[in-house]
């Protein structure tokens, strides 16, 4: 199935029609921020699921609990799927845990008024499209990708879902002197200390935890465990709409895999796109 089929152009991006309503993206345009409200905001494929599993064990002071009783996204919902008008959110005690996937200039009125915290994760754009590679290969609800060529050609230009990585990494970045908000990567969480990052976004989050909660936080946050953590892994989801036998979703928790993935000329040529789209931008990105 193509595009126009699976997707619908929502304020200049492809967005699954499946999970995206036009119910539930009116509830998304009006739904009421509180100042105490955290969003994680990611560009798809770039640490989403990890943050969902951090975010509730802090807020939590490290009870297990929060993530092994609901799934990632009752737990944390995307506020522009159609799940997310369901769930009562009004009634949630503060503070509240949201994500999206939307752009800076997507977000809705009241973000903009009340700014609550973000945490912004951000990931190397090669392994963000290899990622991604794999994911539409095992949903029914996205394109299939075709060649890794033309789907290279899509991902950099922003004919994806949610649009240009470039675009969305931009656009939040510009944000910094209107909100409160936090950058991370995923390669510093895979790469360095996780019981830092994990540490970092609990001050961020004015959460002050021991350092025995901290880490028994990080531990409980490893790649192979929450790979473990069937309230993590999407092994609940229904296999015509995700098939994991032919990838898994929690598929290798790596930075750098691209190179299994690219031919030297593609990413010779994902390079020279990223400096001139990207050429503005004041801001040191910590991957390869």
């Amino acid at each position: 199935m193509t595009e126009a089929d699976l997707y619908t152009l929502y304020k200049g991006v492809y967005v699954p029609n499946g999970v995206h309503t036009p119910e539930s993206l009116k509830y998304y345009e009006e739904f009421t921020f509180r100042p105490d409200d955290v969003v994680i905001v990611t560009y798809p494929k770039s640490g989403t699921t990890w943050m969902q599993e951090i975010l509730p064990l802090i807020l939590s002071g490290g009870d297990p609990a929060s993530v092994e009783t609901l799934p990632n996204w009752d737990r944390v919902p995307w506020l522009e799927e159609t799940r997310a008008s369901s769930l009562k959110l009004e009634e949630r005690p503060s503070p509240r845990l949201f994500t999206t996937h939307f752009h800076y200039n997507m977000m809705p009125p009241s973000f903009f008024q009340v700014k609550p915290k973000v945490v912004y994760v951000m990931r190397n754009p090669k392994d963000v499209f290899t990622s991604s590679f794999h994911y539409y290969n095992i949903t029914s609800f996205l394109v299939k990708p075709g060649s890794q060529s033309e789907f290279l050609q899509k991902f950099l230009t922003g004919k994806v879902i949610f649009g240009s990585w470039f675009d969305h990494v931009k656009g939040w970045l510009n944000a910094k002197e209107e909100l409160q908000i936090m950058y991370i990567s995923y390669e510093e969480m895979i790469k360095q200390d996780l019981n830092d990052s994990v540490s970092r976004i609990a001050q961020f989050l004015g959460k002050s935890l021991e350092p025995d909660v901290l880490k028994k936080i990080a531990d409980k946050c490893l790649f192979k465990n929450m790979k473990n953590n069937p309230m993590s892994n999407y092994s609940v989801v229904p296999q015509e709409f995700m098939d994991q036998t032919k990838s898994q979703f929690l598929r290798k928790g790596v930075a750098g895999d691209w190179r299994n993935l690219l031919t030297p000329e593609e990413a010779q040529h994902f390079d020279a796109v990223f400096k001139e789209k990207m050429k503005d931008v004041n801001y040191k990105f910590n991957w390869d």
